[in-house]
């Protein structure tokens, strides 16, 4: 006899949203504060350069030493993925010398209904 419990799946598309579509209403201070923060990671041609290295990469991961050519220094690199991470744009795994990067996507999930109901009305 097993005492086992069965636990729900979490759904996988589930979207924590940093803030409400833009013609749905006012964003709060803090609401506005997390979407700023994301959009201005993003507002570097080099990050984003690198965050679209990431999220075009097979699997949806990419070691460093595979996004690394973007006409900067290592160092510098290592600084613009250092900002979208604290943005919360990218995550990363340590796998022995080289860190692996991933795109997370209920970050893009919510980026994308904020414009995206903004785009029906348009």
């Amino acid at each position: 006899m097993s005492n086992a419990e069965v636990l729900p799946l979490l759904e996988s598309d589930a979207v924590a949203p940093c803030c409400p579509p833009l013609n749905e209403r006012p964003m709060s201070a803090e609401e506005a504060e997390v979407a700023a923060k994301m959009f201005k990671a993003l507002g570097d041609p080099v990050r984003l350069r690198l965050f679209s290295a990431v999220a075009s990469h097979r699997d949806g991961e990419a070691c460093v030493c595979d996004i690394s050519d973007v006409g900067v220094s290592q160092p510098t690199v290592s600084h613009h993925l250092k900002k979208l991470k604290e943005a919360g744009l990218l995550s990363s795994e340590r796998r022995g010398t080289w860190v692996y990067y991933r795109v997370e996507p209920s970050v893009l999930a919510a980026m994308g209904a904020l414009l995206a109901g903004a785009a029906k009305t348009a």
